[in-house]
């Protein structure tokens, strides 16, 4: 199937999604702290999306067994949720996902517990610059890969560097669409953005290498050096003039 082009009303519940989805991982960015176990994060996102009256995208997605991906230090997406207890200094990944009337949102953040450190900070800030980066360069009439080069360029620039294994999606009545969105690229290539199109972009940012490692529950993934990850994520529409992100409150 190729890429899809959703109507304003299809654009408009996936809105809603995305609002659903950015509430609970506001919720979650609040509550967090040192001692808690990520078992609870994963309680509360489940909780959470019901009361809003949606569904977690995520639980049973090709077999994922949680709401909420929870990704710990070096640990880059795809955490699950269990009985680790976070500590004072660590840093949190927080990918979520709701079904909202057959349409998906989806998003990720990253948080600190606590008091964290000047690295963690600078690493955080610069992810999220990223994401911007990416957003900023999506507008009509552009090629994905300025969307992807974008990224990669502001990620690279501050001496950071860009996961290359994963990468952001078309989203839409489905969680992973056309096209897939590397975090890294030539601008100038791929195919057009057009109106209408809704995107997921996330770029993962590592301290070290940009290498990664999936771990022995077949699912999360782990930067191969052990170096800190970082993860943003936001749900956008491609309009006539500046993106609309889907995942804002």
């Amino acid at each position: 199937m190729g890429i899809i082009i959703k109507s304003e009303r299809e654009i408009a519940i996936m809105r809603q999604a995305g609002k659903v989805v950015a509430t609970v991982l506001g919720i979650l960015s609040e509550k967090i702290k040192p001692g808690m176990k990520t078992r609870e994060l994963d309680a509360i996102a489940a909780r959470e999306v019901i009361r809003l009256g949606a569904r977690p995208s995520f639980k049973g997605y090709q077999g994922f067994p949680a709401s909420l991906c929870v990704s710990v230090n070096d640990e880059v997406v795809h955490g699950i949720p269990g009985e680790r207890v976070l500590d004072e200094g660590d840093i949190v990944s927080l990918d979520f996902g709701a079904i909202y009337d057959g349409f998906q949102g989806d998003a990720a953040v990253t948080v600190g517990v606590g008091e964290i450190s000047p690295q963690a900070k600078k690493l955080m800030k610069t992810t999220e610059g990223a994401l911007q980066a990416g957003i900023n360069a999506a507008r009509p009439g552009a090629r994905l890969g300025d969307v992807s080069s974008a990224i990669q360029n502001y990620t690279e620039s501050r001496g950071y560097s860009i996961v290359r294994e994963y990468t952001g999606h078309g989203i839409g009545r489905k969680m992973h669409e056309e096209p897939q969105i590397p975090n890294f690229g030539l601008p100038g290539t791929g195919p057009l953005l057009k109106k209408g199109m809704t995107i997921a972009l996330e770029p993962m940012v590592n301290v070290g290498g940009w290498e990664t490692r999936v771990g022995s529950n077949h699912w999360t993934v782990s930067t191969a050096d052990g170096s800190l990850s970082a993860h943003f994520e936001n749900t956008i529409a491609i309009t006539d003039a500046e993106p609309q992100v889907l995942t804002a409150l």
